[in-house]
């Protein structure tokens, strides 16, 4: 395949050109299993490339060093497009092991055929991103969080969501029953605005952070919502 702008030859197709910078694919979608990973490439709504990636899954001390560099073929794949959004189904151990070697945001997509899904969604109105740090984010008059740094990772992970505007902490109740499984979070149904909540729980603690976003409504809020609650399961946070 050769550059849609210069004509160069690419290594492979949708790959990024490094002669004229241009971008040769806008979106990547991956279907990931433990044992096979699918790296699909669109632009524009239309397949340009397909590739899968395979593994034999070790056991014990060799498991660590063979996910890893399955992980860093498809991370390697995933980079030489340099696309604009990244969906992501499949295998949570997988996709957070790619997540640690790229810095994509990666959006959760659902259905039998993940690219087909990715593809309707994208019909839909697309989403204001702020391109702003986690603590860049956090404001309010409550300071405090709970759950120590678990309770900080929670926060750092919904603030760091491209859609999210501004997360600000609220008061904490401490009247809540007991929880021996540590700190838990979780994001609540959006409200008409868009906007959600995220409850965060250590034990008898529970703290409702407001959770700012760029949706225009309850229908693109639970877009959101679903996928903020798909980065606390990934972050191993979710209640």
């Amino acid at each position: 395949m050769a550059c849609r702008q210069c004509a160069s030859d690419l290594d492979r197709p949708g790959d990024y050109c490094l002669v004229c910078r241009t971008r040769n694919a806008d979106t990547v979608v991956l279907d990931l299993s433990r044992e096979r990973a699918t790296v699909t490439a669109l632009l524009d709504d239309a397949v340009i490339a397909r590739r899968e990636v395979t593994t034999t899954p070790e056991a014990g001390e060799r498991e660590t060093t063979e996910l890893r560099n399955f992980a860093g073929l498809i991370a390697d794949d995933l980079q030489r497009k340099r696309p604009e959004e990244v969906y992501a189904v499949g295998d949570r151990e997988v996709l957070s092991a790619v997540r640690e070697q790229v810095h994509y945001p990666f959006y959760r997509v659902e259905g039998e055929d993940p690219v087909e899904a990715v593809v309707e969604r994208r019909g839909e109105p697309a989403l204001e991103t702020v391109d702003r740090p986690p603590a860049a984010k956090l404001g309010g008059s409550h300071s405090t969080l709970i759950g120590g740094r678990a309770g900080r990772r929670a926060v750092e992970t919904i603030a760091a969501h491209p859609h999210v505007k501004k997360l600000i902490p609220g008061p904490i109740d401490a009247g809540g029953s007991g929880s021996r499984s540590g700190v838990r979070a979780k994001a609540t149904r959006a409200d008409e605005n868009g906007n959600v909540r995220m409850l965060l729980r250590d034990g008898s603690s529970v703290q409702e952070n407001r959770v700012v976003t760029t949706a225009y409504d309850r229908e693109t809020g639970e877009r959101v919502r679903a996928d903020l609650d798909e980065w606390l399961r990934d972050a191993g946070l979710r209640e």
